[in-house]
């Protein structure tokens, strides 16, 4: 049941390559909470994914756009204002590549050309993006700004690879920049870290579905999914949240809290 929460907002959703992506499930619960966008992804990602349906699905324009680029970035925004009618209330970053993953290299023996492309890519266009819309003053004022995470960037998950040194980043620009989209714009910037989730890209890295299987057992409520995140994220582009900024909020389920479960206990003892 939709509730109107996103009425007369607009945005920017970036990172919808494929129904199973969190953002592709996101733009979904905005649009029937009565929220319009801009979908945007790089050109390459967009000739991989079915991005296309969702536009058409949900009444949106796309706009591509390299998000390590600020001439990109920066005719995206234009664009995006230009298309929504004005400024914009919502953002959602949620996008994360690492090459060394994709070629099966080890976190301690990386190709640091890799290494640097993977930080640019989902970590560093955070930055760039939001400096775009801080100095284009493209932000309406309670406006929300989030990315998506994962814990690997407070703990050890040793197949996610520079992933996690990525994640640690971008969250700590979240904090450092949500400051000042704070005090000089009334903008909110949080992070959303997010159980496990099956999508195209999570998948790539290695024991993945050991991943899920560990955190289903770890958690009290179980793996969040993509929808439950996409509903989260509903609720921190809304007004219900106005002011709630600088953090890193967990969407796993209980799993962040947990040393140790009796599910996890009794598979161990069933080996013994």
């Amino acid at each position: 049941m939709a509730y109107n929460l996103l009425k007369g907002k607009r945005g920017i959703i970036f990172g919808a390559l494929d129904e199973n992506s969190i953002a592709w499930k996101t733009a979904e619960q905005v649009h029937a909470e009565g929220g319009r966008f801009v979908l945007t992804n790089a050109p390459i990602a967009m000739r991989m994914g079915q991005i296309n349906a969702l536009a058409e699905k949900t009444g949106s324009e796309i706009v591509p756009a390299d998000a390590t680029s600020m001439e990109d970035l920066e005719n995206l925004v234009d664009k995006a204002t230009e298309i929504l009618g004005g400024k914009l209330d919502f953002v959602l970053h949620s996008i994360g590549m690492s090459v060394n993953v994709r070629k099966g290299m080890k976190y301690t023996d990386q190709n640091y050309d890799w290494t640097h492309k993977g930080w640019d890519v989902s970590a560093v266009s955070f930055h760039k993006t939001m400096n775009v819309l801080y100095k284009k003053d493209a932000m309406n004022e309670w406006g929300s700004i989030v990315a998506l995470t994962y814990m690997a960037a407070q703990r050890v998950f040793p197949d996610y690879n520079d992933m996690a040194d990525n994640k640690a980043y971008l969250e700590s620009i979240a904090r450092s920049f949500g400051y000042f989209f704070g005090k000089d714009k009334k903008v909110r910037v949080n992070t959303i870290s997010q159980s496990p989730t099956p999508t195209t890209a999570g998948q790539g890295v290695k024991g993945f579905d050991g991943f899920i299987a560990y955190a289903e057992k770890m958690s009290p409520l179980g793996n969040a999914t993509a929808l439950d995140c996409a509903n989260y994220t509903v609720t921190l582009f809304s007004d219900l949240t106005k002011r709630v900024t600088l953090q890193n909020l967990y969407n796993d389920g209980g799993f962040s809290n947990m040393g140790v479960s009796n599910e996890v206990m009794e598979s161990f003892m069933e080996k013994q």
